[in-house]
């Protein structure tokens, strides 16, 4: 993984998927009692579809969740603010609600991802940068990298 050339795109794409995996994993459930039989309808009307179903997800494969965990550790790289937002984004949450929750206008959000998928991507190519540069400048450097 080191070998590779990282673009923000790239980046973008890995996060989507690092975040579906999460939501695909198996639900924790607690210990304690378990029961072998299946639960059976009290009422003839439930047995027959009148209630909803659920549809069990696909658990994700061995590879995807160590994908994942190499992916949450990049969320290291970045400030909270940033974290949050690239995070929700890569969940795949509208940008309306995005700016609901952290505070922003959208076009302070967009940067705000922009950046944190530009300093991700800085990091995973080994590149240098100054923290104190303005944030348009750090992306204008991920893109010509």
């Amino acid at each position: 993984m080191s070998d590779k050339h990282w673009t923000a795109s790239e980046v973008e794409a890995w996060l989507a998927e690092a975040a579906d995996t999460l939501r695909r994993l198996p639900e924790r459930r607690i210990g304690g009692y378990q029961q072998s039989w299946p639960d059976f309808p009290l009422d003839p009307r439930d047995a027959y579809g009148w209630t909803e179903t659920r549809m069990r997800r696909i658990p994700p494969s061995p590879a995807a969740i160590s994908r994942m965990e190499d992916v949450l550790g990049w969320l290291r790289y970045l400030e909270t603010v940033d974290r949050r937002i690239a995070w929700l984004r890569a969940s795949g949450m509208r940008w309306k609600t995005i700016c609901w929750q952290v505070g922003l206008s959208r076009s302070a959000a967009n940067e705000h991802w922009l950046y944190a998928l530009c300093v991700i991507t800085l990091r995973l190519n080994h590149c240098r940068f100054n923290r104190n540069q303005s944030r348009r400048k750090v992306i204008q450097r991920a893109r010509s990298v």
